[in-house]
């Protein structure tokens, strides 16, 4: 049988979450900084206060959104032939965090990322087996700011044959991003119909959403891209010390932020996030690797599933700044409860230092870590062939099973073999130099990097993403900021 799902709250906690979730909503509801949002919200019938920027939500308003959101959807690469299926039960593991600095793979050297250091990560995800997804998961510190996101989208054009995503970064910044895609794969409608980009609309704690956020999210609902509403409400700091607290006041927001985006664009593909934890009480900063943040993704992953909608959690976090044993333990205990709860979308993979701090080695390490949780996942198959009766039976108590065919036939299926954790016996382990998982992880990093070969694109597409290129390059950094005033937006004519 399949491996039972972890689940940390009753159906009747799930419910009574739900019920007060509805009850902030309707009594203090959401701040909203941004007015063509509250214009949206008041345009339903919610009831908006000008003076404060509150908007407050009715039960029927939520249930409403909730019932247009789509309970599964396809996420797909550059080419149609890589097709993610979100919420059909698989699991898509993906990059992400922004590091801005990275644990150099050749001198071990901790240093600030460079856009070399972008394209290597997205060339190494593309070989990943077991992840497939890149989200903007490096921040370049050695180009301009107001040009990261379209570099990012250049990269994976040539480099990814997977799908990518950012976050939603503001009016002009998302809209440079949806551009670019349609520009790669053939014009909006296509975007629209085969998404290849997924959305991450950061959620501000406690019970706010942002303009900058709101911006991007309601740019890439009109693209039709995926977009996962995603807090990271920090227990003790932006939200309560309770973990139930917590959960009650991140599932307002998170409703809050689908209905918006369910009245804008009925139907866009949206998941249920949390990248929540708790907060380092000596310190008072971010403890992303905590065993509660699996607590909170757990519980996330059932009200998800209350919702009939997908979720996107974190997995594989830690606070470690070195590729050792405090980074295993805290990423395999984050990342566990993701597998087993179910969520759909486990990003996180490559990253120390609550996610600022890159390794390729931790990236491909992570790769495989990712497959032997899936086979977790997978659980046990009970049947006549795998039972084996006759063969125990033939093989009794003077034989052995290494060259039974049964064996030759199962074993892979059966056994998760890694190709970088080390099982030799000892003396055949110092025979072959006396590897680590990390150093042969390195090794791994370098022959990915040696063998990629960048996508060809069409000389049309490349003189037009060229051109694309060189015009935000042009941008000065206040026409950039001027991108924030309403008054030069045109998120109406999206509708």
């Amino acid at each position: 049988m399949r491996t039972s799902r972890f689940e940390v709250l009753s159906q009747d906690e799930v419910e009574r979450i739900h019920g007060l979730s509805l009850e902030l909503l309707r009594d203090v509801g959401v701040k909203v900084d941004y007015k063509t949002a509250r214009d949206i919200f008041r345009n339903v019938g919610a009831e908006v206060d000008e003076n404060t920027q509150a908007v407050r939500l009715s039960e029927e308003l939520v249930h409403s959104a909730l019932a247009k959101a789509p309970s599964q959807f396809s996420l797909f690469g550059n080419n149609l032939d890589f097709e993610l299926k979100i919420g059909s039960g698989e699991i898509v593991f993906a990059g992400l965090g922004t590091p801005t600095s990275i644990l150099d793979t050749t001198t071990g050297e901790h240093r600030e990322v460079t856009l070399n250091d972008l394209v290597r990560h997205i060339q190494i995800i593309n070989a990943c087996e077991h992840i497939h997804n890149s989200q903007m998961d490096i921040w370049p510190n050695d180009i301009p700011m107001t040009t990261i996101h379209v570099e990012a989208i250049w990269a994976w054009a040539h480099h990814s044959r997977k799908s990518f995503g950012m976050g939603c970064y503001g009016y002009l910044p998302t809209l440079d991003m949806m551009e670019m895609m349609a520009l790669v794969v053939g014009g909006k409608e296509e975007l629209r119909r085969h998404p290849r980009f997924f959305s991450i609309c950061s959620v501000t704690s406690p019970l706010q959403m942002s303009q900058m956020q709101l911006e991007g999210m309601l740019i890439s609902a009109d693209y039709g891209q995926p977009i996962t509403m995603a807090p990271e409400a920090i227990a003790g700091a932006t939200a309560p010390v309770t973990l139930a607290g917590l959960i009650v006041q991140q599932n307002a927001n998170i409703l809050a932020h689908i209905t918006l985006a369910q009245i804008f664009r009925p139907g866009t593909p949206v998941l249920y996030g949390t990248v929540s934890t708790i907060a380092n009480m000596r310190l008072g900063n971010v403890a992303l690797g905590a065993v509660e943040t699996g607590l909170i993704t757990s519980a996330s992953a059932q009200l998800a599933r209350y919702y009939g909608i997908p979720i996107r959690s974190v997995g594989g976090a830690t606070e470690s700044k070195l590729e050792d044993v405090q980074a295993g333990i805290e990423r395999v205990q984050t990342l566990i409860p993701a597998v087993l709860s179910g969520v759909d979308f486990i990003t996180y993979a490559g990253t120390l230092d609550s996610t600022m701090l890159e390794s390729e080695a931790m990236l491909v390490l992570d790769d495989e870590i990712c497959g032997s949780l899936l086979r977790m996942a997978r659980g046990i198959d009970v049947n006549s062939n795998t039972l084996a009766m006759d063969l125990i039976r033939s093989v009794n108590y003077n034989g052995h099973y290494l060259a039974e065919e049964h064996t030759v036939e199962y074993f892979r299926k059966e056994h998760f073999i890694p190709e970088l954790m080390i099982r030799e016996p000892y003396e055949t382990w110092l025979k072959n130099g006396s590897p680590t998982a990390i150093s042969k992880a390195k090794a791994r990093v370098l022959d990915i990097l040696k063998k990629h070969e960048p996508r060809e694109l069409d000389p049309k597409v490349e003189n037009e993403l060229y051109k694309f290129r060189k015009m935000v390059s042009q941008r000065s950094i206040d026409d950039f900021y001027a991108g924030e005033l309403e008054e030069n937006q045109n998120i109406k004519g999206f509708i």
